[in-house]
C-alpha cells in the first residue's frame, strides 16, 4: 500500500484506510508507539500499564485495602 505524506496544521500526516487499519486490530483514537530502526518508520500498539489505565479514570490501585460489601443478607455465613 502506497500513502502520501500531506500537512496537517505544522505537522504532516499519514492517512491510512479503515479497512487497512481494521486488519492491524487497530481503533480509531488507538495509541501508537512510533520508532525508526534503519531508516524505516516503525508503528506498533501501545502498551499500558494496568496503573496508568486506571488513572484514566481517576482510580486508585490501593489492593491492600479492606472493602466492606455492607451487612449480610438471607443465608450467608460471615
Amino acid at each position: 500500500m502506497q500513502v502520501q505524506l500531506k500537512a496537517w496544521g505544522n505537522s504532516q500526516g499519514i492517512r491510512f484506510s479503515r479497512e487497512f487499519l481494521a486488519s492491524a486490530g487497530l481503533k480509531p483514537d488507538a495509541v501508537l508507539n512510533a520508532e525508526i530502526q534503519d531508516g524505516k518508520i516503525i508503528l506498533s500498539k501501545s502498551f499500558q500499564h494496568l496503573a496508568e489505565r486506571a488513572a484514566r479514570f481517576g482510580g486508585n490501585l490501593n489492593l491492600m485495602e479492606e472493602i466492606s460489601w455492607g451487612e449480610p443478607e438471607g443465608n450467608e455465613v460471615w
